[in-house]
């Protein structure tokens, strides 16, 4: 699965205008919330936990343009709770963006 950055890097040229250093931060601190939240649905230890991660990096996904990894949270939601398949795309795609 290979990540186009077209629409975060489009997110963060509007939020931050021509600031290579600060739209690195920002893409560093969306990556780093989204591994938080994939860190929350690997040690979710029911159902409802694994969702509600799986739907807040959604949301947070979804914030920024990300269409694939909001693809991935919508899997998430709808398969089994601690899918290691979902995790792996997940991290995958998170170590491609970092």
């Amino acid at each position: 699965m290979s990540f186009d950055s077209g629409p975060l890097d489009r997110y963060l040229t509007a939020a931050v205008g021509d600031d290579p250093a600060m739209a690195a931060e920002l893409r560093a601190n969306f990556v780093q919330n989204a591994r938080e939240l994939a860190d929350l649905m690997r040690r979710a230890r029911c159902d409802a936990n694994w969702h509600m991660a799986a739907l807040r990096l959604k949301s947070l996904a979804a914030t920024f343009g990300v269409i694939p990894l909001i693809e991935l949270a919508e899997e998430a939601m709808d398969g089994a709770p601690g899918d290691p398949a979902v995790l792996r795309h997940i991290s995958a795609m998170l170590d491609e963006m970092g």
